[in-house]
């Protein structure tokens, strides 16, 4: 059966509610605003505010206020609600204010998991870092996901209509879809169909119709396919070798990555094993030798990882904080002149083997890291094409 929105059956559609408990933000002299109390550098402090705003997590701030959106009605709507950093103007600490606007809403409705609309949400926030974090342009992030019925749709698309929230959804469902645009239209919901028109274009490319069911639907079959058991396999080779184990095994892998301490060996294997790479990943630790099973790797396999000192200093320190390890007890696993040492030790051994690929990761998220990784592990005639000098990707 399909649902007719029509402004008989939703009586309410052509005009847009209105909240009785809405007030205005007070104005605020700009000399109160934007003053943020950081223990680290001002860089990094926003560089970690970013990412927190990115991620859709909300900042760990004393005196921090914020009001979750209400759907009216009893319609069970599952929702997963994501605060990014709406900072209100209250004190968080004795000496700073941070005064902001008040924040702007984005409302996320899918039906299924809702991971294509919240990652397409903060990957385009990742473009607003200079607003979101040096100018307080807060914003409040709300996940609807697993939404089905449009009873439950009507009743968030009434709530952002009164928070003056902008929507985007991913709905399989053309009927839904459909009813989304037309209700979003008529009260006047700024809106972004994600889903909708990249589905249309592959559906004309193939000449086939889409399903119009969300991924994870009851009518969906699941096997087990060939590929679903290649990345198990992927996934328990790499555990069981990562950080140098079972060297013998090393030929074993399609991808071997190399590097010091602490940069981002393992989680830059797991994330390539999902993809149903075999991956291991081997220390360069001075002083120690690399396993002679590395010699016997397809040289086209193996990466070699880099870092900043600096950077890799602090992560090391955070690192043994982390562990307990008091100043005294440290040893010279954070010490910049042993960092510096041993980023040397790579390089020498890096520039020993100029086939292989040396990736910077100063700055990288693990996916950027991947990507060029397996750019050059499926494209090896182009790899060394670059001089020495260029080599660090």
């Amino acid at each position: 059966m399909i649902f007719r929105l029509t402004s008989s059956n939703l009586p309410g559609l052509r005009s847009p509610p209105t909240s009785s408990n809405e007030t205005t933000p007070e104005p605020h002299s700009e000399a109160q605003a934007r003053k943020l109390k950081s223990r680290s550098s001002p860089q990094l402090n926003r560089w970690s505010i970013a990412r927190t705003l990115r991620s859709g997590r909300k900042l760990d701030r004393p005196g921090h206020r914020s009001t979750q959106p209400v759907v009216e009605g009893n319609s069970p709507v599952q929702l997963r609600f994501n605060e990014s950093a709406s900072l209100e103007p209250e004190k968080i600490s004795n000496d700073h204010d941070v005064v902001a606007e008040t924040a702007k809403s984005i409302y996320m409705v899918s039906d299924g998991t809702g991971w294509t609309a919240e990652h397409s949400v903060n990957a385009a926030l990742g473009q607003f870092e200079f607003c979101l974090v040096d100018r307080g342009c807060s914003v409040n992030t709300h996940l609807f996901s697993g939404i089905e019925d449009l009873e439950q749709l009507m009743e968030i698309l009434k709530q952002a209509a009164k928070e003056g929230a902008i929507l985007v959804y991913t709905l399989a469902d053309p009927s839904m879809a459909e009813s989304t645009k037309k209700a979003c239209d008529l009260w006047g919901i700024p809106s972004t169909d994600i889903l909708g028109p990249i589905t249309e274009a592959i559906a004309s490319h193939l000449g086939v119709s889409p399903s119009g069911l969300p991924r994870g639907a009851a009518g969906r079959n699941h096997p087990l396919s060939e590929d679903y058991f290649r990345r198990i396999e992927a996934i328990e080779f790499t555990i069981k070798h990562d950080d140098g184990a079972l060297p013998q095994n090393l030929k074993n892998a399609d991808i071997v990555l190399v590097g010091v301490s602490r940069t981002g060996k393992t989680p830059l294997s797991i994330y390539l094993a999902q993809k149903g790479y075999k991956v291991a990943n081997v220390p360069i630790v001075m002083g120690v030798d690399l396993p002679k099973s590395l010699l016997e790797v397809d040289p086209e396999k193996i990466f070699g990882l880099t870092i900043n000192p600096l950077v890799l200093q602090t992560i090391r320190k955070e690192r043994a904080r982390s562990l307990g390890f008091s100043e005294a007890t440290r040893s010279n696993y954070s010490e910049m002149d042993y960092v510096r040492e041993e980023l040397e030790c790579a390089g020498g051994i890096f520039a020993q083997n100029p086939v292989w690929p040396v990736i910077e990761v100063t700055g990288k998220a693990i996916e950027e890291t991947a990507a060029v990784i397996l750019r050059l592990y499926h494209d090896p005639k182009n790899r060394c094409s670059m001089s020495r000098i260029s080599k660090h990707y």
